[in-house]
């Protein structure tokens, strides 16, 4: 009973000291930046000239993800000035929002989706782009309330 008492907390402590030899090193890199994450990539001007098309919304079969296709498309300049939190920069080579909707990524992606619509939202409050990118950077986009848009949107 003695040796399997000690097999465990060797286990847990082997657990514990890997845990903090992860955890540590990125904490004390973050710590000693003095910065945050930087900002996924965006435009910081309204684009010059046509902007890529979003995808049909017919492409896809979940109502959610046909709405929010729908609206992007409503707010494509303003998509372009908008970061994408889901670092698809990185990932995907995105340069705005807007590239997550040029393509099938935003359907999979709710982080893409509640940006965009976000983004629609404000813009029809009268916020400029720079305006909805600081509440974007703010985190702001968390706060959508998706089952707003669970219904087809009426055709505009």
């Amino acid at each position: 009973m003695r040796a399997k008492n000690r097999i465990i907390c060797g286990v847990i402590l082997c657990a514990v000291a890997l845990a903090i030899s992860v955890v540590a090193p990125r904490a004390a890199s973050r710590a000693g930046q003095g910065t945050e994450e930087p900002v996924p990539a965006f435009h910081t001007t309204a684009p010059q000239g046509q902007v890529p098309e979003t995808l049909s919304p017919s492409e896809f079969t979940d109502v959610v993800v046909q709405n929010a296709y729908i609206l992007a498309a409503r707010v494509r300049k303003v998509l372009y000035q908008q970061p994408c939190y889901c670092h698809c920069d990185r990932s995907q080579g995105h340069t705005s929002l807007l590239d997550c909707f040029a393509s099938k990524h935003g359907a999979g992606c709710g982080v893409c989706m509640r940006e965009a619509i976000y983004s629609y939202e404000q813009s029809h409050k009268g916020k400029t782009a720079a305006q909805i990118r600081t509440g974007i950077e703010r985190g702001e986009w968390r706060d959508v309330d998706m089952s707003k848009y669970a219904a087809p949107l009426p055709a505009k």
